[in-house]
Protein backbone atom coordinates (compact mmCIF):
# COMPACT_ATOMS: atom_id res chain seq x y z
CA UNK A 1 0.00 0.00 0.00
CA UNK A 2 3.13 2.63 0.73
CA UNK A 3 3.94 2.05 -2.86
CA UNK A 4 0.98 4.45 -3.92
CA UNK A 5 1.71 7.49 -1.25
CA UNK A 6 4.71 8.58 -4.00
CA UNK A 7 2.14 9.50 -6.39
CA UNK A 8 1.63 12.32 -4.05
CA UNK A 9 4.78 14.01 -6.07
CA UNK A 10 2.59 14.44 -8.99
CA UNK A 11 0.28 16.88 -6.64
CA UNK A 12 2.99 19.31 -7.53
CA UNK A 13 2.73 19.61 -11.08
CA UNK A 14 -0.99 19.55 -10.43
CA UNK A 15 -0.28 23.05 -8.18
CA UNK A 16 0.87 24.57 -11.19
CA UNK A 17 -1.95 23.78 -13.62
CA UNK A 18 -4.38 24.60 -10.54
CA UNK A 19 -2.76 27.69 -9.97
CA UNK A 20 -2.99 29.19 -13.92
CA UNK A 21 -6.20 28.01 -13.65
CA UNK A 22 -7.51 30.29 -11.12
CA UNK A 23 -5.56 33.17 -11.91
CA UNK A 24 -3.47 35.55 -10.11
CA UNK A 25 -1.50 35.36 -6.66
CA UNK A 26 -2.90 31.36 -7.12
CA UNK A 27 0.33 31.53 -9.72
CA UNK A 28 2.26 31.46 -6.30
CA UNK A 29 0.09 28.80 -4.93
CA UNK A 30 2.89 25.69 -5.60
CA UNK A 31 5.56 27.16 -3.38
CA UNK A 32 3.09 28.26 -0.49
CA UNK A 33 2.33 24.72 -0.47
CA UNK A 34 5.63 23.37 -1.09
CA UNK A 35 7.66 25.74 1.62
CA UNK A 36 5.15 26.29 4.24
CA UNK A 37 2.50 23.95 4.41
CA UNK A 38 4.88 20.96 3.70
CA UNK A 39 7.32 21.33 6.21
CA UNK A 40 4.21 22.48 8.81
CA UNK A 41 2.91 18.95 8.10
CA UNK A 42 6.79 17.34 8.38
CA UNK A 43 6.47 18.35 11.55
CA UNK A 44 2.99 17.34 12.38
CA UNK A 45 3.19 14.15 10.65
CA UNK A 46 6.98 13.31 11.75
CA UNK A 47 9.28 10.44 10.53
CA UNK A 48 9.21 7.29 9.11
CA UNK A 49 12.93 5.17 10.55
CA UNK A 50 11.52 2.03 9.92
CA UNK A 51 13.47 -0.22 7.46
CA UNK A 52 11.70 -3.66 5.31
CA UNK A 53 13.21 -6.53 5.49
CA UNK A 54 15.44 -8.19 3.30
CA UNK A 55 13.03 -10.86 1.50
CA UNK A 56 10.71 -7.06 1.06
CA UNK A 57 13.16 -5.43 -0.25
CA UNK A 58 14.37 -7.62 -3.30
CA UNK A 59 10.89 -8.12 -4.03
CA UNK A 60 10.67 -4.38 -4.20
CA UNK A 61 13.66 -3.83 -5.90
CA UNK A 62 12.52 -5.78 -9.44
CA UNK A 63 8.50 -4.17 -8.66
CA UNK A 64 8.23 -2.53 -12.28
CA UNK A 65 5.65 -0.50 -10.41
CA UNK A 66 8.27 2.02 -8.89
CA UNK A 67 10.21 2.73 -12.17
CA UNK A 68 7.35 3.04 -14.35
CA UNK A 69 6.32 6.11 -12.04
CA UNK A 70 9.66 7.79 -12.65
CA UNK A 71 9.53 7.24 -16.36
CA UNK A 72 5.75 8.83 -16.66
CA UNK A 73 7.50 12.29 -15.53
CA UNK A 74 9.84 12.73 -18.46
CA UNK A 75 6.87 13.28 -21.12
CA UNK A 76 4.93 15.20 -18.55
CA UNK A 77 7.74 17.51 -17.84
CA UNK A 78 8.21 18.13 -21.31
CA UNK A 79 4.65 18.72 -22.04
CA UNK A 80 4.62 21.11 -19.29
CA UNK A 81 8.07 23.02 -20.09
CA UNK A 82 6.15 23.64 -23.63
CA UNK A 83 2.99 24.50 -22.18
CA UNK A 84 4.39 26.84 -20.12
CA UNK A 85 6.54 28.47 -22.74
CA UNK A 86 3.23 28.84 -24.35
CA UNK A 87 1.27 30.63 -21.81
CA UNK A 88 4.25 32.59 -21.08
CA UNK A 89 5.23 33.19 -24.50
CA UNK A 90 2.02 34.38 -26.05
CA UNK A 91 1.32 36.64 -23.18
CA UNK A 92 -1.67 34.61 -21.27
CA UNK A 93 -0.32 35.63 -17.70
CA UNK A 94 0.44 39.08 -16.23
CA UNK A 95 3.96 39.76 -15.16
CA UNK A 96 2.88 39.36 -11.61
CA UNK A 97 1.49 36.04 -13.00
CA UNK A 98 4.18 35.13 -15.26
CA UNK A 99 7.10 35.67 -12.02
CA UNK A 100 4.72 33.16 -9.75
CA UNK A 101 4.25 30.44 -13.02
CA UNK A 102 7.77 30.28 -13.75
CA UNK A 103 8.29 29.73 -10.38
CA UNK A 104 6.48 27.41 -9.70
CA UNK A 105 7.19 25.80 -12.97
CA UNK A 106 10.97 25.57 -11.74
CA UNK A 107 10.23 23.84 -8.47
CA UNK A 108 8.55 21.21 -10.48
CA UNK A 109 11.59 21.04 -13.18
CA UNK A 110 13.67 21.32 -10.36
CA UNK A 111 11.93 19.37 -6.77
CA UNK A 112 10.90 16.77 -8.89
CA UNK A 113 12.50 16.69 -11.99
CA UNK A 114 15.96 16.20 -11.29
CA UNK A 115 15.15 14.16 -8.68
CA UNK A 116 13.87 11.93 -10.72
CA UNK A 117 16.79 12.64 -13.42
CA UNK A 118 19.38 11.85 -10.55
CA UNK A 119 17.40 8.81 -9.73
CA UNK A 120 17.43 7.54 -13.40
CA UNK A 121 20.88 8.51 -13.90
CA UNK A 122 22.17 6.41 -11.38
CA UNK A 123 21.28 3.41 -13.18
CA UNK A 124 23.28 1.30 -15.65
CA UNK A 125 20.74 0.85 -18.64
CA UNK A 126 20.87 3.34 -21.63
CA UNK A 127 16.64 3.81 -21.51
CA UNK A 128 16.70 5.46 -18.15
CA UNK A 129 19.97 7.16 -18.13
CA UNK A 130 18.57 8.56 -21.65
CA UNK A 131 15.37 9.52 -19.55
CA UNK A 132 17.36 11.19 -17.23
CA UNK A 133 19.20 13.04 -19.61
CA UNK A 134 15.99 14.44 -21.19
CA UNK A 135 14.73 16.05 -17.58
CA UNK A 136 18.61 17.63 -17.32
CA UNK A 137 17.85 18.90 -20.88
CA UNK A 138 14.92 20.63 -19.96
CA UNK A 139 16.42 22.05 -17.30
CA UNK A 140 19.74 23.03 -19.01
CA UNK A 141 21.81 21.50 -16.68
CA UNK A 142 22.84 18.31 -18.78
CA UNK A 143 26.56 18.00 -17.27
CA UNK A 144 25.18 17.23 -13.67
CA UNK A 145 24.45 13.42 -15.67
CA UNK A 146 28.55 13.24 -15.58
CA UNK A 147 29.45 15.41 -12.49
CA UNK A 148 27.21 13.90 -9.87
CA UNK A 149 27.93 10.25 -11.02
CA UNK A 150 31.53 10.39 -11.85
CA UNK A 151 32.79 13.29 -9.97
CA UNK A 152 30.31 14.09 -6.70
CA UNK A 153 29.72 10.45 -5.83
CA UNK A 154 33.68 9.53 -5.63
CA UNK A 155 34.63 13.02 -4.15
CA UNK A 156 32.19 13.89 -1.66
CA UNK A 157 32.86 15.33 1.85
CA UNK A 158 36.26 16.27 0.29
CA UNK A 159 37.87 19.19 -0.29
CA UNK A 160 37.95 18.31 -4.39
CA UNK A 161 34.09 18.27 -4.41
CA UNK A 162 32.87 21.25 -5.43
CA UNK A 163 28.96 19.98 -4.40
CA UNK A 164 30.37 19.73 -0.85
CA UNK A 165 29.18 22.44 1.34
CA UNK A 166 32.09 23.53 4.02
CA UNK A 167 31.57 24.22 7.84
CA UNK A 168 30.57 28.14 7.82
CA UNK A 169 30.29 27.94 3.97
CA UNK A 170 26.84 30.68 3.53
CA UNK A 171 25.16 29.24 0.82
CA UNK A 172 25.02 32.75 -0.79
CA UNK A 173 29.76 31.45 -1.07
CA UNK A 174 28.67 28.06 -1.88
CA UNK A 175 26.61 28.72 -4.79
CA UNK A 176 29.23 30.37 -7.86
CA UNK A 177 31.29 27.31 -6.01
CA UNK A 178 29.01 24.66 -7.23
CA UNK A 179 27.52 26.38 -10.20
CA UNK A 180 31.17 26.84 -11.55
CA UNK A 181 33.10 24.08 -10.11
CA UNK A 182 30.99 21.12 -11.38
CA UNK A 183 30.96 22.30 -15.09
CA UNK A 184 34.32 22.45 -15.07
CA UNK A 185 34.63 19.04 -13.50
CA UNK A 186 32.47 17.68 -15.65
CA UNK A 187 34.43 18.74 -18.62
CA UNK A 188 37.43 17.73 -17.16
CA UNK A 189 36.24 14.42 -17.00
CA UNK A 190 35.15 13.85 -20.20
CA UNK A 191 38.29 15.50 -21.57
CA UNK A 192 40.02 12.65 -19.42
CA UNK A 193 37.31 9.96 -20.95
CA UNK A 194 38.01 10.94 -24.15
CA UNK A 195 41.72 11.23 -24.38
CA UNK A 196 41.72 7.75 -22.85
CA UNK A 197 39.89 6.40 -26.25
CA UNK A 198 42.91 8.76 -28.42
CA UNK A 199 40.02 11.40 -28.94
CA UNK A 200 40.46 15.33 -29.21
CA UNK A 201 38.52 17.37 -26.26
CA UNK A 202 37.00 19.39 -28.84
CA UNK A 203 35.31 16.27 -31.13
CA UNK A 204 31.87 15.64 -31.98
CA UNK A 205 32.63 12.73 -28.91
CA UNK A 206 32.43 15.44 -26.15
CA UNK A 207 29.01 15.19 -24.94
CA UNK A 208 29.80 18.28 -22.70
CA UNK A 209 29.48 20.17 -26.37
CA UNK A 210 25.67 18.23 -26.66
CA UNK A 211 24.90 19.21 -23.40
CA UNK A 212 25.76 22.41 -23.89
CA UNK A 213 24.07 23.03 -27.35
CA UNK A 214 21.20 21.12 -26.70
CA UNK A 215 19.11 23.19 -24.08
CA UNK A 216 20.50 26.59 -26.69
CA UNK A 217 18.54 24.42 -29.40
CA UNK A 218 14.88 23.86 -27.07
CA UNK A 219 15.25 27.75 -26.00
CA UNK A 220 15.45 28.63 -29.93
CA UNK A 221 12.96 26.36 -31.20
CA UNK A 222 10.58 27.63 -28.00
CA UNK A 223 11.34 31.05 -29.49
CA UNK A 224 10.40 30.11 -32.63
CA UNK A 225 7.37 29.24 -31.73
CA UNK A 226 5.65 31.33 -28.82
CA UNK A 227 7.70 34.05 -29.36
CA UNK A 228 10.99 35.48 -27.03
CA UNK A 229 9.11 35.69 -23.66
CA UNK A 230 9.36 31.66 -24.55
CA UNK A 231 12.76 31.73 -24.35
CA UNK A 232 12.74 34.01 -21.10
CA UNK A 233 10.43 31.69 -19.68
CA UNK A 234 12.34 28.72 -20.41
CA UNK A 235 16.06 29.73 -18.91
CA UNK A 236 14.10 31.50 -15.85
CA UNK A 237 12.53 28.35 -15.19
CA UNK A 238 16.17 26.05 -15.60
CA UNK A 239 17.71 28.65 -13.55
CA UNK A 240 15.05 28.28 -10.50
CA UNK A 241 15.74 24.53 -11.26
CA UNK A 242 19.37 24.16 -10.65
CA UNK A 243 19.29 26.80 -7.75
CA UNK A 244 17.07 24.59 -6.26
CA UNK A 245 19.15 21.44 -6.54
CA UNK A 246 22.18 23.52 -5.73
CA UNK A 247 20.30 24.27 -2.35
CA UNK A 248 19.67 20.75 -1.75
CA UNK A 249 23.51 19.76 -2.52
CA UNK A 250 24.58 22.54 0.17
CA UNK A 251 21.97 20.93 2.54
CA UNK A 252 23.10 17.18 1.79
CA UNK A 253 27.12 17.51 2.83
CA UNK A 254 27.12 20.54 4.55
CA UNK A 255 30.09 20.31 7.12
CA UNK A 256 30.84 16.57 6.86
CA UNK A 257 34.01 15.53 6.15
CA UNK A 258 36.11 12.30 4.90
CA UNK A 259 39.28 11.76 6.67
CA UNK A 260 42.47 11.91 4.75
CA UNK A 261 44.29 8.63 5.18
CA UNK A 262 47.06 9.31 2.56
CA UNK A 263 47.92 12.48 0.48
CA UNK A 264 45.28 13.02 -1.80
CA UNK A 265 43.04 9.35 -0.71
CA UNK A 266 40.39 9.63 1.26
CA UNK A 267 38.51 6.80 3.89
CA UNK A 268 35.78 5.35 2.52
CA UNK A 269 32.21 7.24 1.59
CA UNK A 270 30.19 5.54 4.80
CA UNK A 271 26.76 6.98 6.30
CA UNK A 272 27.66 9.39 7.99
CA UNK A 273 29.43 11.64 5.27
CA UNK A 274 26.23 13.03 4.28
CA UNK A 275 22.92 14.34 6.24
CA UNK A 276 20.00 12.20 6.47
CA UNK A 277 16.16 13.08 7.18
CA UNK A 278 13.38 10.38 7.33
CA UNK A 279 10.49 12.92 7.22
CA UNK A 280 7.59 10.63 6.01
CA UNK A 281 5.52 13.35 3.72
CA UNK A 282 8.73 14.95 1.90
CA UNK A 283 10.34 11.54 1.24
CA UNK A 284 7.39 10.34 -0.79
CA UNK A 285 7.41 13.16 -2.66
CA UNK A 286 10.90 13.45 -3.10
CA UNK A 287 11.26 9.94 -4.03
CA UNK A 288 13.09 8.88 -0.48
CA UNK A 289 15.78 11.39 -1.60
CA UNK A 290 16.79 12.56 1.93
CA UNK A 291 17.50 9.16 2.76
CA UNK A 292 20.84 10.09 1.47
CA UNK A 293 23.25 8.26 3.44
CA UNK A 294 22.43 5.18 2.14
CA UNK A 295 22.27 6.58 -1.02
CA UNK A 296 26.08 7.71 -0.86
CA UNK A 297 26.56 4.58 1.04
CA UNK A 298 24.70 1.96 -1.92
CA UNK A 299 24.44 4.23 -5.07
CA UNK A 300 23.51 1.66 -7.22
CA UNK A 301 19.86 1.01 -4.32
CA UNK A 302 16.77 2.28 -6.66
CA UNK A 303 15.05 5.19 -4.28
CA UNK A 304 12.24 2.34 -3.00
CA UNK A 305 14.98 0.13 -1.39
CA UNK A 306 17.18 3.20 0.58
CA UNK A 307 17.14 2.42 4.51
CA UNK A 308 16.96 4.71 7.02
CA UNK A 309 20.77 4.69 9.21
CA UNK A 310 20.06 5.51 12.77
CA UNK A 311 23.64 6.63 13.75
CA UNK A 312 23.85 8.96 10.23
CA UNK A 313 23.64 12.62 11.38
CA UNK A 314 19.96 13.36 11.03
CA UNK A 315 18.78 16.75 9.72
CA UNK A 316 16.46 18.59 12.22
CA UNK A 317 13.36 18.20 9.56
CA UNK A 318 12.72 17.69 5.73
CA UNK A 319 14.19 19.12 2.74
CA UNK A 320 11.23 21.80 2.51
CA UNK A 321 12.17 22.95 5.37
CA UNK A 322 15.79 23.08 5.39
CA UNK A 323 15.52 24.61 1.77
CA UNK A 324 14.35 27.80 3.66
CA UNK A 325 16.94 27.91 6.96
CA UNK A 326 19.92 27.25 3.80
CA UNK A 327 18.18 31.28 2.42
CA UNK A 328 19.19 32.52 5.93
CA UNK A 329 22.73 32.01 6.97
CA UNK A 330 23.14 33.27 10.17
CA UNK A 331 19.73 31.01 11.40
CA UNK A 332 21.50 28.48 9.45
CA UNK A 333 24.44 28.57 11.28
CA UNK A 334 22.61 28.81 14.64
CA UNK A 335 20.90 25.24 13.88
CA UNK A 336 23.28 23.12 11.91
CA UNK A 337 27.07 23.89 13.20
CA UNK A 338 26.12 22.98 16.47
CA UNK A 339 25.40 19.50 15.07
CA UNK A 340 28.38 19.42 12.56
CA UNK A 341 30.68 19.64 15.30
CA UNK A 342 28.45 16.82 17.39
CA UNK A 343 29.15 14.86 14.62
CA UNK A 344 33.04 15.69 14.32
CA UNK A 345 33.59 15.13 17.90
CA UNK A 346 31.70 11.58 17.68
CA UNK A 347 33.98 10.67 14.51
CA UNK A 348 37.09 11.70 16.68
CA UNK A 349 35.92 9.71 19.62
CA UNK A 350 35.36 6.49 17.64
CA UNK A 351 38.96 6.94 15.52
CA UNK A 352 40.27 7.49 19.10
CA UNK A 353 41.89 4.10 20.63
CA UNK A 354 40.89 4.19 24.55
CA UNK A 355 43.54 4.27 26.88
Amino acid sequence: MKKWFYLTAYCIPALVVTGYLLGGVFNFLTPAVVYILVPLLDLAIGVDSSNEDEPRYRNMREEKFYRIITWLHVPLQAAMVVWGAWVVGTGRVTLLEGIGFTLSMGIVTGGLGITIAHELGHRTNKFEQNLSKILLWTVSYMHFFIEHNQGHHSRVATPGDPASARLGESFYRFYPRTLFGSWRSAWSLEKRRLNKRGRPAWSPHNQMILFTALPLILAWNLGMAFGPLAVLFFFAQSWVAFTLLEIINYVEHYGLNRTEIAPGKYEKVAPHHSWNASQVLTNYLLFHLQRHSDHHANANRRYQTLRHYEDAPQLPTGYAGMVLLALWPPLWRKVMDPKVKAVMAADHAQATPAS
